[in-house]
């Protein structure tokens, strides 16, 4: 699977949680603090960041102005518009031979957009729990994640960006493995 591919099935399977809210945008979800509504704009948020970031701009120059709730009167609305804006940003001619500047440095456009993926993936989960929704997750998704994210838990754990892995018994599937990578307890 290419990195683009990866992204567009993360990303849906983000945006099928987000249909599945039906109004329950105060819904707890497993990300500590977070409701629904929290979560979804976090995503949002990465959606507005990823057109300028992809097409060159530093941290500096995107600035603050996605730092607030960005979903107004319509969620799912804004998710969509959000969600097809970085997908074209990440489709376009060469995207994936750049390089993006983050917040941690210059990096391949490729491994940022990996990073997307797993947050996009993780977080559908997290939706799914929160609402009650189908929590399962794209198999050959969570199979590239899971090779991917084998040397990078070490790297997401020591900055703060996950917490501890949770228990897992040694025959758990793929996708309770990655999840408990990323701290979930599924």
């Amino acid at each position: 699977m290419n990195i683009t591919e990866l992204y567009r099935r993360s990303s849906a399977a983000f945006g099928e949680r987000v249909h599945a809210v039906d109004g329950r945008w105060d819904a707890a979800t497993p990300c500590p603090g977070w409701n629904a509504r929290d979560l979804v704009n976090h995503l949002v948020n990465e959606e507005r960041w990823t057109p300028p970031l992809f097409g060159g701009a530093t941290i500096e120059e995107v600035g603050d102005r996605f730092d607030s709730d960005l979903l107004g009167a319509d969620p799912v609305g804004t998710w969509e518009e959000a969600a097809a804006a970085a997908l074209a940003a990440m489709e376009a001619d060469g995207a994936m031979d750049r390089t993006v500047h983050l917040s941690f440095g210059d990096h391949p456009a490729a491994e940022y957009a990996t990073q997307l993926a797993a947050d996009h993936l993780v977080h559908a989960w997290d939706l799914a729990r929160a609402v009650g929704a189908d929590e399962t997750l794209d198999p050959g998704a969570v199979k590239y994640l899971l090779g991917w994210f084998e040397s990078m838990e070490p790297i997401y754990r020591s900055m703060g960006a996950i917490g501890e892995r949770a228990p897992m018994p040694a025959d758990a599937d793929q996708q309770a493995r990655l999840l408990a990578m990323f701290g979930r307890r599924s």
